[in-house]
């Protein structure tokens, strides 16, 4: 087989959608065969994801790979295009290896077995799509394909709240999509030719105005998916009802798909709009920061507080993608990937703690270590990657984004020293409520009637594989990050230079129109 020719893209894109049709025609009524047919379905599409990039990707070359383009709709140049560069190749990667995971995280699930298998399955390829299409109407279409498995697995195996979640859920993302519709529209046929390709799009000669305008809808639809604060509220609810494998799937993936596309469609396509959006996009991040992790600590509800800590963490993503230096770009990559490893495992041992404990409040809970020891030490362990410690994929992130933002010349030193200080407050306040829960979860006043309960059993050995096969990136990364960075950084490079050109063009006039509480930036070099 020829591999340079070979359709990796589509093949994994399609696998899992066509595999999820043949599950209702599965003899099977316990779900036992159609887990097992799911497992190895994600095991092979992963597989073939690790060895397309093996053996037909080159760290080094900053441009699209694997390209593929077929015509669907020539008159107006809409086609089926996909390729990988080294912003959307290390989230393929991820979305195969969470899904996978998630896959057997729901080895309990008995009711509705084949539905809830053919969703995951259906949502699996649809997420590897939103990465790889090169197209903007078909990037709204699959898009949209991946809110409604999401919609159904949360109003059908949720909590008692399941159908207010999932309602909001639906309204918040579907309303944000509509931006993406209107926007790609408007692009595809702005100047002489009509096109839907994103790279023939980037080289359209935009006005500034219209630049804005774009940058300006594409935001409100990424910033409900971030979450950006105040599009965020949908996300603890969704958290709050939702089943462990699906957790995994909402902050292993979904959220990296805002922060994906904001650096795809707003920095990429609209370099000049991002200049004037930058600082406002440095103050939403630290809002982000500061405003998650303060409502995280107040929190006594355990999915509701780490769902809250994952919106405080994307706030790293914005000052990084708005930081205009090659190392803030590659931290704000690197945090979506360890924050996609660090919070399917947080909230994987949530959903084992709340099968255990039958309940997320914190009051109810306490002194269970020495019934769980193993997983004490896997939640204490991912609480602490989760906090930034050395060692962990999350302290390099974070160190990144916080150096590289502080030697930006961009932005004027009073503005700096305050972001940074703002953002420093941040970390600070994680370890104090990561560790408080910790406490009050294995530590705390025993609650006797729930310490003496026969279902505090210990972690299974499907619960310690899944938790062990994240930790391995998490750690590895974390003491050796080129093993992720140097994936993207001839991306991420090209990218941080062609931002940097619209600075100094646009700064004077930044400082005239945006009117920020802080300082805008000044005049770069």
């Amino acid at each position: 087989m020829n591999t340079a020719n070979f359709p990796w893209l589509t093949t994994i894109i399609l696998l899992p959608i066509a595999a999820s049709l043949l599950i209702p025609i599965i003899p099977d009524k316990e779900g036992k065969t159609v887990r097992w047919y799911s497992l190895i379905v994600g095991l092979i599409d992963f597989a073939l994801i690790v060895y397309a990039f093996y053996t037909g990707y080159d760290f080094s070359n900053p441009d699209l790979q694997l390209v593929e383009s077929y015509p669907w709709v020539p008159q107006l140049d809409l086609n089926w295009s996909v390729g990988a560069d080294g912003l959307s190749m290390p989230l393929i990667i991820l979305t195969g290896f969470i899904t996978t995971l998630a896959i057997l995280a729901a080895w309990p699930v008995t009711f509705k077995p084949k539905l809830f298998y053919f969703l995951i399955l259906a949502m699996y390829g649809g997420q590897i799509a939103v990465f790889a299409v090169q197209d903007m109407l078909l990037f709204f279409l699959v898009w949209e394909l991946e809110l409604v498995p999401i919609y159904f697995l949360l109003s059908i195996w949720g909590g008692k709240r399941r159908q207010y979640a999932a309602t909001k859920f639906i309204l918040y993302t579907a309303g944000g999509s509509l931006f993406i519709l209107l926007s790609a529209l408007t692009m595809g046929f702005y100047g002489d030719t009509v096109t839907f390709d994103m790279r023939a799009i980037a080289l359209k000669d935009f006005a500034l105005n219209f630049q804005l305008a774009l940058y300006a809808g594409f935001l409100i639809a990424y910033a409900v998916k971030l979450p950006i604060i105040p599009l965020h509220t949908w996300l603890p609810d969704a958290h709050g009802e939702a089943t462990a494998p699906v957790h995994m799937l909402l902050a292993g993936i979904l959220l990296k798909m805002g922060g994906y596309a904001l650096v795809r469609m707003n920095a990429q396509m609209l370099p000049d709009a991002h200049a004037y959006f930058a600082p406002v996009f440095v103050v939403l991040g630290v809002v982000n920061i500061i405003y998650a992790a303060l409502t995280s600590f107040a929190q006594r509800n355990l999915k509701r507080k780490i769902a809250y800590s994952s919106i405080s963490h994307m706030g790293f993503v914005m000052i990084g993608i708005a930081s205009f230096t090659d190392l803030g770009l590659s931290g704000a990559v690197l945090q979506m990937v360890s924050h996609g490893l660090i919070g399917a495992s947080l909230f994987f041992l949530v959903g084992a703690t709340y099968d255990r404990t039958h309940t997320l409040m914190l009051d109810e809970m306490g002194g269970v270590a020495k019934r769980m020891p193993k997983i004490f030490a896997m939640f204490t362990t991912c609480s602490m990657a989760s906090l930034a410690l050395p060692g962990m994929s999350g302290f390099v992130a974070e160190l990144m984004v916080f150096v590289g933002f502080a030697t930006s010349d961009a932005y004027s030193s009073t503005f700096k020293v305050i972001v940074v200080f703002l953002m420093a407050v941040g970390v600070i306040l994680t370890p104090i409520y990561l560790l408080s829960m910790l406490r009050e979860i294995f530590y705390g006043k025993e609650n006797e009637e729930l310490v003496s309960h026969q279902a505090l059993i210990d972690a299974e050995p499907r619960e310690v594989f899944i938790i062990a096969c994240l930790l391995i990136p998490i750690i590895g990364i974390g003491f050796y990050p080129k093993l992720l960075t140097q994936m993207y950084d001839a991306t991420t490079v090209q990218l941080t230079a062609r931002l940097r050109d619209s600075v100094p063009t646009l700064a004077q006039q930044q400082e005239k129109t945006l009117k920020v509480s802080l300082n805008a930036p000044k005049i770069g070099n």
